[in-house]
């Protein structure tokens, strides 16, 4: 049965000048708002304190330590929300989601629970999502206000000289100086310190196994909690999949291979349709030429909460483009309305695009710090042993093959370098995660979309190889991740999974 998607999970956030997301999920305080009762569960035994919150759901902080092996550093607070549907019967337990990032809040995901998990999950789970340290309203990486994230997010996205290629350091410099100078402990913000927070929870939730499904970057997530805690995976759905031993510049190179790739396939398709507003005959090439006449003569928006003016620069135009091609069905209408616009110098519709990427509202503000959290998490997660100028004299390579987006992925390195040496971070000789996981106690499932251009599916593969004995389902179709997109043959495998710890007794091949 196909999950009732009204908002789907959050695309993976990488860590390049295109940083992603499909839908800006309505972001609700977890503050204590009703003195509603929830049904009880009678193998429930939470550890944690829970209070109602957001009408039919219930809010707890979980104290962690900053430092698992200096507690003398303190804690940070893990903002925790619970949903636990009234129909539910024969409580299997929590299961906990993460909808990807990083910087993506897990609550947000977790209030929209009755629209992306199907019934027989919601009966049988409470649903639990959290926001990961450095993330929403947990401990949280908070660097630029509104105007520096407009500023940041509107800025040249790639060096194209030397003038601008000594620019772009000074701006990167100037955005991590802030980061250290406002956020404490800023070296105590990576996943693996976040997994360790999810085996925290697991044990205050009260289950002897945790249950999880992440999508995107939760799969990496999810994969580093199962290196340190094989023993404790309870039923695991790991969707998007991200290689986690694929190295940092070959992982920028195959996101932009595969973002190039789906621009190939939404020109293809463009002309199977009637407002397609693509010239005829038009290559990915068209989209190359309308960046370069938008870095020289941006095109304008009108905001709407002031009626003033917004130029909406290259950076936001190939933004806007990338967050489009998340997903076939609603993004790839979006570009051609926005390409339609831009064609007449209004920006209004790449605008709206990148503005749901960045969580950037009507009024200018921003829904949360998830662009922030992300790049600092991805720096501290994918480091590199890569001088700035061997970046540079990389950057020719990824023109070459991913000639659209390659140039807009390849500088970003210099950002973690810059970080790497602010916080004393040491020089590594192999960016890679080699250290395959041998054995879980419950067999994992993973999901992959043959089409799918911020996680490939190439990912996947290697991520089932990655983990012995896990199964993994086959996509066959376009977007990002593959549960609640229409395959009931996807869909079905994953429920029953997760209700009857059942896999597939062999790799699962479905369709859209």
């Amino acid at each position: 049965m196909p999950v009732k998607h009204e908002n789907g999970p959050e695309i993976l956030k990488n860590r390049f000048a295109l940083v992603i997301v499909i839908t800006a999920l309505l972001l609700s305080g977890c503050s204590s708002t009703t003195t509603e009762t929830f049904p009880t569960a009678s193998n429930d035994s939470s550890k944690l304190e829970w209070e109602s919150c957001n009408g039919n759901f219930q809010c707890a902080t979980l104290k962690v330590p900053i430092d698992y092996s200096d507690a003398s550093l303190g804690e940070f607070d893990i903002a925790v929300l619970r949903y636990r549907d009234p129909n539910q019967h024969d409580r299997l337990g929590s299961l906990v989601v993460n909808p990807g990032g990083p910087g993506v809040s897990g609550i947000e995901f977790a209030l929209n629970a009755e629209f992306l998990l199907n019934p027989e999950i919601l009966e049988r789970y409470d649903i639990v999502g959290f926001d990961p340290r450095g993330v929403g309203q947990s401990t949280a990486i908070q660097c630029l206000n509104a105007s520096e994230q407009d500023a940041l997010l509107s800025s040249d996205p790639k060096p194209d000289n030397d003038v601008e290629f000594a620019e772009s350091i000074t701006e990167t410099q100037s955005f991590i100086d802030e980061c250290v100078a406002k956020v404490p402990n800023l070296a105590h913000f990576s996943t693996r310190d976040a997994a360790h927070d999810m085996e925290l929870l697991r044990q205050n939730l009260g289950d002897a196994k945790l249950n999880y499904i992440g999508f995107s970057y939760g799969t990496y997530l999810g994969t580093l909690y199962a290196q340190d805690f094989p023993e404790k995976v309870g039923r695991f759905v790991l969707d998007g999949a991200i290689n986690p031993s694929i190295s940092n510049e070959e992982q920028a190179k195959v996101q932009a291979i595969g973002f190039d790739k789906a621009l190939a396939n939404f020109v293809d398709d463009c002309f199977q349709n009637k407002d397609c507003p693509l010239p005829t005959n038009a290559t990915p090439q068209f989209f190359t030429e309308l960046f370069t006449k938008v870095s020289i003569q941006p095109l304008t928006a009108i905001e709407e909460s002031t009626g003033q003016t917004r130029q909406v620069t290259e950076s936001l135009v190939v933004t806007g483009t990338a967050a489009a091609l998340y997903d076939d069905a609603s993004g790839w209408p979006q570009l051609r309305t926005a390409i339609d616009q831009a064609l007449l110098g209004d920006g209004t519709g790449f605008a709206l695009l990148a503005d749901g990427y960045s969580g950037r509202k009507s009024d200018g503000t921003y829904k949360d710090n998830q662009n922030d959290a992300n790049i600092i998490i991805n720096c501290l997660d994918w480091q590199q042993n890569r001088s700035n100028e061997a970046i540079r004299l990389a950057s020719t390579e990824f023109v070459k093959v991913a000639p659209v987006f390659g140039p807009y992925v390849a500088f970003s390195g210099i950002t973690c370098n810059i970080l790497n040496q602010l916080i004393n971070r040491p020089v590594i000789t192999s960016d890679q995660n080699t250290a395959k996981i041998k054995k879980t106690a419950t067999p994992v499932l993973i999901i992959g979309t043959t089409q799918d251009p911020a996680t490939p599916y190439a990912w996947a593969k290697a991520l089932a190889a990655y983990i012995k004995g896990s199964r993994l389902i086959t996509l066959r179709g376009e977007g990002h991740t593959g549960y609640g997109r229409g395959s009931a043959c996807t869909d079905d495998a994953v429920d029953t999974y997760l209700t009857t710890g059942a896999v597939p007794k062999n790799n699962l091949i479905c369709t859209q």
